[in-house]
Formats: C-alpha cells, sequence, structure tokens
C-alpha cells in the first residue's frame, strides 16, 4: 500500500497570530514547545534553523517561507538518511485569524518521495509527532499568557 504524500493537522487556538507566529519563528518560542531548545541563525528563505530534542543531535530547518504572521515553512531531513541526502520532507504552517484566536493549519509534504524502507516508519512516527508536539504549542501558549 502506498505511503500517503502529506501529514495536516488544523488547530483552533486561542491566541493571536502574532503570538502564535512568536511561537514558530523565534528561538524561544521553539525551543519552549518543539524540542527541548532551538537556534535560528536568519528567519528569512534561505536561512536556516535548529532543534534538539533533549540529547538527541539537532535537526536543521532550511527555511522556505517567512510572511510574517500567516505563513512560514521549511524543510528537513528524516531520521535515518544521511545529513547530505536529498529526500526531505517540507513543514508549512498557515495562520489565519479566527475570532480572537488563530486557526493554525500544519502540513508535512514530501513521504511518497521518501526511499521505500524509510517511508512507511517516516510517516507513521512524524503522525505521532505532530500530535504530541502541536498539544506542546498549545500548552506553551496557554502557559505564556
Amino acid at each position: 500500500m502506498p505511503v500517503p504524500d502529506s501529514i495536516e493537522r488544523v488547530l483552533e487556538l486561542a491566541h493571536p497570530p502574532e503570538k502564535v507566529w512568536a511561537a514558530l519563528t523565534t528561538a524561544e518560542g521553539l525551543g519552549g514547545w518543539f524540542g527541548s531548545r532551538a537556534e535560528i541563525d536568519d528567519l528569512r528563505p534561505g536561512g536556516e534553523a535548529r532543534v534538539w530534542w533533549d540529547r538527541q543531535d539537532g535537526h536543521t530547518l532550511a527555511i522556505q517561507v517567512v510572511e510574517p504572521p500567516h505563513r512560514f515553512a521549511y524543510t528537513w531531513a528524516i531520521d535515518g538518511l544521511s545529513a547530505g541526502d536529498p529526500h526531505r520532507t517540507r513543514v508549512e504552517f498557515t495562520l489565519e485569524p479566527a475570532g480572537a484566536g488563530t486557526r493554525l493549519t500544519v502540513r508535512e509534504t514530501g513521504f511518497a518521495r521518501l526511499p521505500d524502507d524509510l517511508a512507511g516508519s517516516a510517516y507513521e512516527e512524524n503522525t505521532a509527532g505532530w500530535r504530541t508536539e502541536l498539544t506542546e504549542l498549545d500548552g506553551y501558549l496557554d502557559a505564556a499568557s
């Protein structure tokens, strides 16, 4: 059975887009919910960010889109592939005002183009990962209020 190409999640957050944007695009924000710490070298297309989860090696995010406070996208490598492997997935966050809050859509694409021996496990792991990480984002935003 072919692996789906994308994972998509939509959240209704009780925080304005600017606050959600800061949680997605600052080192303090990313390190507060998406990993245990983060660095952003340059917040622009072509720039990079790096995120660490506890004792794991960091993951480099190659920034693709920065449209404050509406769209942010990056590509990143899949666990199990070498650092130089060109296979990557793309993660895009879209923020839309929704009353006093924000409708956040997260879409990760590119699983169908991964090597067959990794595609299924990468899709399953990232599906579970987004479930956990987005719950942490909601908690981070609530705690920062």
